[in-house]
C-alpha cells in the first residue's frame, strides 16, 4: 500500500557530510558553524541579527525576556496555535490575552486584537500559522498607535513574505523553530531575529548564562545554545529552503485545484498580499461532507495517507488554561476551526503521483 507521511525531513549527503565534518573537528558545542548560520539566516531574511538557540520554544522565551516582559504585563495572542506561543508568555509571569482569528486565514484578527487592548497591554504576539503571514500591515499600525511591541512567531513560516518582505523582519523581534517537521531543520533548534542591536545583545546574554565575557555574568541567563552540529545542518538546509518552498507551493496548488471540485471540502485561502510557504496544507471539512472530519482522517490513514489536525483544541480550552480561569466560550472562530481543519501532506517529498492519489481518495470518500 502507498504510504505518504504527513511530514518528512529531507536529509541528504550534503547535510550528512557537513555534520561529519563537525564531528571530525571535535568542536561540537556552539562555535563557528553556529555563528555562520546566524549570519546567513539573518542575511537571508534581510535582518541585522540572528541569535541561535536550542529550540523554537526557547526562541520565544528569549525574545520575550529580551523585551523585559514581566508580572502585570498583558500580551495579546491567538488561541489557535501550538501551546508554546502562549506558554512562553506565562514563563514571563505575564498574562496571555486571547483574541479570535480570521476564519479564512486562521491567523490572529487585527480587529479582535483592538478590542482586547488595555492599559496593561505591552505586546502583540502574532503567529504566522501554517506558513501564511498574518496581516502585518494592520498589526504594525496597531503596535505603533498603542506603543506596543510586535513579536512574530515564525515557527511555521521560514521564507514566507508579506507584501514582499520576509516574516521575521516585520516586528520588533521574531522567533523561528527548526524542529524536524519544519520547512527546514537543524534537528532541534531555534533562532531569535531582530533589527534592534540592544534586543540582540540581551538575547545573546540570556541564551548563555548572562555571560558578557568568559566568567563575567551580568544578567540571569540560561544555557540555550545551539550546537555546531545543528548549525552545520542548518546552513545546508537554508540553501535548499527556497526550492523546497516552491515545491510546497506547487503541491498546494495541485491539491487545491482538485479539492475545490469536491463538495464539502474547502481548500486553504491564500491572502493575495502573502507568499504562503505551506508548512501545513490545511483543508476545512464542512458539515455537508458525508464523513465527519475525524472519520475522514481515519479513512485516509487506512489508505496510507498521513493526516493530522493542527490543532484539535484551542489553547484556552487546554486544561492548563482552564486551571488559570480562562473562559471556554471566547474566540468562537478558533473553536470552530479546531473542529473542522485537517492537514494533508504537502512537503517536498510528496510527488505528483501522490497528489493524484490523495485527490482520487478524497473524491471516492466524498460519495
Amino acid at each position: 500500500m502507498r504510504s505518504i507521511p504527513i511530514a518528512k525531513p529531507l536529509i541528504g549527503d550534503e547535510e550528512i557530510n557537513a555534520v561529519v565534518e563537525v564531528l571530525k573537528s571535535g568542536m561540537l558545542a556552539h562555535g563557528k558553524e553556529v555563528e555562520a548560520f546566524e549570519r546567513e539566516f539573518a542575511d537571508y531574511l534581510g535582518a541585522r541579527h540572528g541569535v541561535a538557540v536550542a529550540n523554537g520554544t526557547a526562541a520565544l522565551d528569549v525574545a520575550l525576556k529580551a523585551l523585559r516582559m514581566g508580572p502585570g504585563d498583558e500580551v495579546i495572542t491567538t488561541p489557535f496555535t501550538f501551546i508554546a506561543s502562549a506558554t512562553s508568555i506565562l514563563f514571563q509571569n505575564a498574562k496571555p490575552v486571547f483574541a479570535d482569528i480570521d476564519p479564512k486565514t486562521y491567523n490572529l484578527n487585527p480587529e479582535e486584537v483592538l478590542e482586547k487592548i488595555t492599559d496593561k497591554t505591552k505586546a502583540i504576539l502574532v503567529v504566522h500559522l501554517y506558513g501564511q503571514p498574518a496581516d502585518m500591515k494592520a498589526f504594525r499600525e496597531i503596535a505603533e498607535d498603542y506603543n506596543l511591541y510586535l513579536v512574530e512567531d515564525c515557527a511555521q513560516a521560514h521564507g514566507a513574505m508579506f507584501e514582499g518582505q520576509k516574516v521575521g523582519t516585520l516586528g520588533h523581534i521574531a522567533a523561528f523553530s527548526f524542529y524536524p517537521t519544519k520547512n527546514m531543520t537543524t534537528g532541534e533548534g531555534g533562532m531569535v531575529v531582530t533589527n534592534d542591536d540592544e534586543l540582540a545583545r540581551r538575547a545573546r546574554l540570556i541564551r548563555s548564562h548572562g555571560q558578557a565575557e568568559k566568567y563575567l555574568h551580568v544578567e540571569l541567563g540560561y544555557n540555550l545554545r545551539m550546537t555546531n552540529i545543528g548549525g552545520a545542518l542548518g546552513r545546508v538546509q537554508l540553501r535548499k529552503l527556497d526550492r523546497w518552498n516552491e515545491i510546497r507551493k506547487e503541491n498546494a496548488r495541485r491539491l487545491s485545484k482538485g479539492i475545490e471540485k469536491i463538495p464539502g471540502l474547502t481548500p486553504p485561502y491564500v491572502d493575495p498580499r502573502a507568499y504562503h510557504v505551506f508548512h501545513q496544507y490545511v483543508i476545512r471539512v464542512e458539515d455537508d461532507f458525508p464523513l465527519g472530519r475525524d472519520k475522514l482522517m481515519m479513512k485516509l490513514r487506512e489508505r496510507g495517507i498521513g493526516t493530522a489536525v493542527h490543532y484539535p483544541m484551542p489553547v484556552h480550552h487546554q486544561p492548563l488554561f482552564q486551571k488559570l480561569g480562562y473562559e471556554m466560550d471566547c474566540c468562537p472562530n478558533a473553536i470552530e476551526a479546531s473542529q473542522k481543519v485537517l492537514s494533508l501532506p504537502v512537503h517536498p517529498a510528496v510527488s505528483e503521483e501522490d497528489i493524484a492519489y490523495i485527490l482520487e481518495t478524497l473524491d471516492e470518500l466524498s460519495s
